[in-house]
């Protein structure tokens, strides 16, 4: 293999493809992450890489990119082999990798992470009036309309996963890699990627689309590659695939995608009360309740209150919360007033919020038990009382003292849960966007474990994008609308588009005053 370098490439030949990735292995102590994986990405195409969570695409991508080296393959581009042996030498080849995880520095501005390595300069002068030229016309084109001047960590999530589309852009790349771009992206914000993918790939740039959603794997898609235990299971033409055929493809066997389950409808008076939770001009949820067994959804458009709410609800927030928790009134005042209170949040965001990446998973599953930093207590600790925790979720490691940071997202988030088994004593579960970049697979086990978990007398909040998770999984659905909640439903009784329209309107055809917050549709 040649040395990438930084010379411009003409369009390849006809029929040559603009990537192929051959044979790629790459191992870890105890995992075979690729084995033997293929993948063939033609100029002007968009390219879905499909696969269980732990199936091998992060890592093939990492390899694409630089950040691993394969223990075998070959890497071509144009029909050229080259050996990238870091992410710079990937970005020279033309190759841009946007991660779920995004790969920003928080407290930059928009500006200088766009142009972060090629800042305009005269000599050892910041061109700053053309730094933020560039960078706007960059937002501009993927759809933001944030200033160029604000932090990174002040944007909200959809913004920052603008930004970092952005700034792959910037760096005039010929493949891109979208690794779950609508994760954290409101319908809106799709609409938008999802015409700037069009735009790419009509002047003959390549996208590999990573992507749990089949409908938007069947709607930006041309081909798509399917990856199981990190060997390539298939190669097919989207225009003659079904979703449920792809499905099939990523576990190994015919699956819908999301199975509806009745369990028992909880009775009795509410563990959860909910009187008010209330910010000036952000948000003012009212009358809320959550019976102890009871999944309650939460739904709602991007910045409709509901990571809020229920940071509000976990003492980390700053909102008036008025709330009781059987039949006493709750002080809020921080998240270790919430936990020995018996409440529990899986956050949003996992890896900034949920874990601490540099400890192994035993320690992180434990965490919640110590009397201590982890980092001090003994190792055997955090194993000794996670390991049949971790075992009943299903997590894939190769043993407890393995890095968490080393799992895959679903794992991840099985992780986050396990915390709070572990600890015990949990009454109310919080969860924010818990299935996110889950793929169907581990997008079950986790809800197999929270029914689990209701069904043994924990209240449940169900915070997340996916409506059809909420109506197969909860035994009622709120939609919040511009920080209110505006209706309540059964999922059982109403369809999933009447909800769908409260969601996107704040009203629903026929339905009850929603003057009166706790009317039921």
């Amino acid at each position: 293999m040649s040395t990438t370098d930084t010379a411009p490439r003409e369009a390849p030949p006809t029929g040559i493809p603009r990537l192929t990735m051959r044979g790629i292995v790459k191992r870890f102590p105890g995992t075979l992450a690729c084995d033997h994986a293929e993948l063939t990405v033609r100029p002007g195409e968009t390219h879905c890489l499909l696969g269980e969570n732990g199936a091998g695409k992060s890592t093939l991508m990492k390899i694409l990119s630089g950040s691993y080296q394969p223990d075998e393959g070959e890497i071509l581009v144009d029909g050229e082999p080259v050996r990238i042996t870091n992410p710079q030498a990937g970005l020279a080849a033309g190759i841009a990798v946007i991660y779920q995880e995004l790969d920003l520095i928080p407290d930059l501005t928009v500006a200088q992470n766009l142009l972060l390595g090629r800042t305009p300069s005269y000599g050892p002068l910041v061109r700053g009036r053309r730094r933020a030229e560039l960078a706007r016309a960059a937002v501009e084109r993927v759809g933001g309309d944030f200033p160029v001047t604000a932090k990174v960590r002040e944007l909200p999530i959809a913004a920052q996963q603008l930004t970092a589309i952005a700034k792959a852009l910037t760096s005039d790349a010929r493949i891109i890699v979208m690794d779950e771009p609508s994760a954290t992206l409101g319908e809106n914000d799709l609409r938008k990627v999802l015409d700037l993918i069009r735009s790419l790939t009509a002047e003959g740039r390549s996208v590999i689309y990573i992507s749990h959603r089949m409908d938007e794997v069947m709607e930006i898609g041309d081909r798509a590659t399917v990856l199981r235990d990190g060997r390539t299971v298939a190669v097919r033409d989207i225009a003659d695939t079904t979703a449920d055929q792809l499905v099939a493809a990523m576990i190994g066997e015919a699956r819908e995608l999301v199975r509806t389950t009745h369990r028992p409808r909880p009775e009795g008076p509410p563990l959860l009360e909910i009187g008010r939770v209330h910010r000036e001009g952000l948000i003012d949820v009212r009358d809320i309740d959550v019976r102890a067994g009871e999944i309650v959804g939460l739904a709602g458009l991007g910045g409709a209150g509901r990571t809020t709410l229920l940071k509000a609800l976990f003492g980390d927030a700053s909102a008036t919360v008025s709330a009781r928790l059987e039949g006493r009134d709750l002080a809020l005042r921080s998240p270790a007033s919430a936990v020995r209170a018996g409440i529990a949040l899986v956050p949003e965001s996992r890896k900034e919020q949920g874990l601490m990446l540099g400890l192994s998973v035993g320690r992180n599953a434990g965490i919640t038990t110590l009397g201590t930093p982890p980092w001090l207590a003994p190792r055997r600790t955090g194993r000794r009382r996670a390991t049949g925790v971790l075992a009943d979720l299903g997590v894939r490691h190769a043993s407890s003292e393995q890095l968490v940071g080393q799992l895959s997202g679903g794992n991840q988030q099985k992780v986050v849960l396990a915390k709070w088994i572990t600890r015990g004593g949990v009454r109310v579960l919080l969860l924010d966007e818990p299935t996110r970049g889950l793929d169907v697979g581990a997008k079950a086990d986790l809800y197999r474990q929270v029914r689990r978990l209701a069904d043994d007398g924990v209240a449940v909040l169900l915070a997340s994008s996916e409506l059809n998770e909420l109506t197969a999984n909860a035994d009622r659905v709120w939609v919040l609308h511009e920080g209110r909640n505006v209706a309540c439903f059964d999922p059982r009784t109403t369809a999933e588009n009447d909800i769908a329209h409260a969601v996107i309107t704040g009203t629903t055809p026929g339905a009850p005053d929603t003057s009166d917050p706790g009317a039921t549709a």
